[in-house]
């Protein structure tokens, strides 16, 4: 049996007492790429955020276990030297940080908690160099203030290409595409695919069946209600797709 990369047992959490998730159980082995669909208001989002350790989020009970560890006793530092990544629907801008020094700053921060040395700045370069090529990444929208006037897609690029330079093993990518134009979603899905290496596990969040043409899913979930209601292989995607969510609603839901 496939040893699971991450498990959610029976994950409870609400938010200013109104529940948000109903008892979500998901497992993604090591090594496979999982989607999750949802409409609207379902609790994709707050599961993303959950994972990562936003505040605000009361969980009540449940556990998140990432390659055997409970992340939830974890701060949001700690889960991602763990191995945790998040790529936001909406990413951040920092104004007055440019994006390189935030990458070495974020790469040297998690090389620091696992007792690593700094990255030289040639051996970054090259990386960043290596990195980048496929995302369509040059030196000039490095300089630039991290996502500060970016287009949708600069900003999702610049966060695959942090994906690439951190080498996390468990990635949770928040509809990725979002905001993305053909082009754009095609570039970002290659630097995806890049890092899909057998042993990095995914979990794609998206509303759309677009997204999963191009990062094509080992298993599809349906989000409804706050929990899991239906899995199953990637044609599950095509039939969310022709019908709509409301066949999911109501008593699977229940």
């Amino acid at each position: 049996m496939t040893t699971p990369m991450l498990e959610i047992r029976d994950l409870h959490v609400r938010i200013e007492e109104r529940e948000i998730l109903k008892g979500v159980n998901l497992v993604v082995p090591k090594g496979e790429v999982h989607a999750i669909m949802g409409r609207n208001g379902s609790g994709k989002s707050t599961l993303s955020y959950v994972l990562a350790g936003k505040d605000d989020y009361e969980i009540t009970s449940g556990e998140v276990l990432l390659d055997g560890q409970n992340i939830l006793e974890m701060e949001p530092s700690e889960r991602a030297v763990a191995g945790l990544f998040l790529a936001f629907q909406y990413p951040i801008e920092i104004p007055g940080v440019a994006t390189m020094t935030f990458l070495k700053a974020a790469l040297n921060a998690t090389r620091k908690a696992k007792g690593e040395g700094e990255i030289s700045t040639p051996d970054f370069m090259r990386a960043v160099k290596e990195a980048g090529a496929s995302l369509n990444i040059d030196s000039t929208m490095l300089k630039r203030a991290l996502n500060v006037g970016f287009s949708g897609g600069e900003k999702k690029r610049a966060e695959i290409l942090q994906m690439a330079l951190l080498k996390p093993k468990m990635c949770v990518l928040d509809e990725t595409d979002s905001g993305l134009d053909i082009d754009a979603l095609q570039v970002v899905s290659k630097g995806v695919n890049a890092l899909r290496d057998g042993t990095r596990s995914m979990l794609v969040i998206t509303h759309y069946q677009r997204l999963l043409n191009h990062i094509v899913p080992d298993v599809v979930h349906v989000f409804s209600d706050g929990k899991v209601v239906e899995s199953g292989t990637k044609e599950l995607a095509l039939e969310l797709e022709a019908k709509g969510y409301a066949g999911f609603d109501g008593e699977k839901a229940a």
